[in-house]
């Protein structure tokens, strides 16, 4: 995948990629195990603050869920660029995204929450981006987000 091209389609759509986070536990960010990326679990961050903390049927509204889904989309593909060597040319396509949902136990609009990554990884990689996803809710997520966002991406190997 040309990574200019997918730097320039974010551009368009008014983002850019953060700085990769750096873990807080006892993981890495991102395991290429052949032709397979496993990119860790990423909640959306700006400013280093959680963006719409809380959870989702009680303080956080399904817009803000989507628009944290697609800010922690958008920090799986800092992750992936970083891990494939500062660049997307490796990137295949998405394979599988997992949207964790912190959400009362009423809530269930989990995959209108969980199309906020899905529409962002579309609109950044085109086709390649489209890929088969769970979206399930979760009493809580760390440091309080309302939503943690995982991928499996198909890599070329190095």
């Amino acid at each position: 995948m040309n990574d200019a091209d997918v730097l320039a389609r974010l551009s368009e759509l008014g983002h850019e990629l953060p700085t990769p986070t750096a873990p807080m536990a006892a993981y890495v960010p991102c395991v290429i195990s052949g032709t397979a990326a496993y990119v860790a679990g990423q909640v959306p961050f700006v400013d280093g603050k959680v963006l719409h903390p809380g959870l989702l049927g009680d303080t956080v509204t399904v817009e803000q869920g989507a628009e944290a889904a697609a800010k922690a989309a958008l920090q799986v593909l800092a992750v992936l660029r970083d891990a494939l060597g500062g660049s997307f040319e490796r990137l295949v396509r998405i394979v599988q995204v997992g949207v964790f949902v912190a959400a009362t136990p009423a809530f269930t609009e989990h995959p209108k929450v969980g199309n906020g990554a899905s529409e962002l990884l579309v609109a950044a990689l085109g086709e390649a981006g489209k890929h088969a996803r769970a979206a399930v809710g979760m009493a809580s997520l760390p440091l309080g987000a309302s939503v943690e966002v995982t991928v499996i991406a198909e890599v070329t190997p190095a």
